[in-house]
């Protein structure tokens, strides 16, 4: 290998947890969690070369991730629908009150629009309003409002 791909290996292994995260908020179908996160590799890899270091290499790993997982979200609301193949294991199911505390908020988030469901990932993932104003584009004082906005949306939904 030669010193961009070690590069590069070292990236994705310091930072898949926040890839996988990402793309576990946008499905939880294994395959499809696959898929995008090969797409983000690819767009990563793309990108590699052109990254000058003007922003944190966390933003830039965040902005990509979230950028092709809405993009692939995007594109596949106008695919035909398929139905997957499925296991009767469920090993993300857990049945403790920690557990299904998580389970009924992620399924509250993913009730959220697109955007507002990233910003709440972003801050879930203890990023500073700084940070995630300059994954999501926007400003800091949009970002407190805005979480504070879906924070009380979340209050508000019921379990259905």
């Amino acid at each position: 290998m030669n010193n961009i791909e070690i590069e590069f290996t070292k990236l994705i292994e310091d930072h898949k947890h926040t890839i996988y995260t990402v793309c576990y908020f946008f499905s939880k179908d294994t395959d499809e969690v696959s898929d995008l996160f090969q797409e983000i590799l690819i767009n990563i890899w793309n990108g590699f070369n052109s990254f000058k270091g003007k922003s944190d290499i966390k933003t830039w790993i965040w902005r990509i991730s979230l950028n092709t997982c809405n993009f692939e979200f995007r594109k596949k609301k106008t695919r035909i629908v398929t139905v997957p193949l499925t296991i009767d294991v469920d090993l993300y199911n857990d049945t403790d009150a920690k557990s299904q505390q998580i389970q009924i908020l992620y399924d509250r988030i993913n009730r959220l629009k697109v955007f507002d469901r990233a910003i709440i990932l972003l801050w879930l993932e203890n990023m500073n309003y700084q940070d995630i104003a300059d994954v999501m584009g926007i400003s800091v004082s949009n970002v407190k409002s805005r979480l504070f906005r879906i924070k009380e949306q979340l209050k508000s939904m019921s379990n259905c």
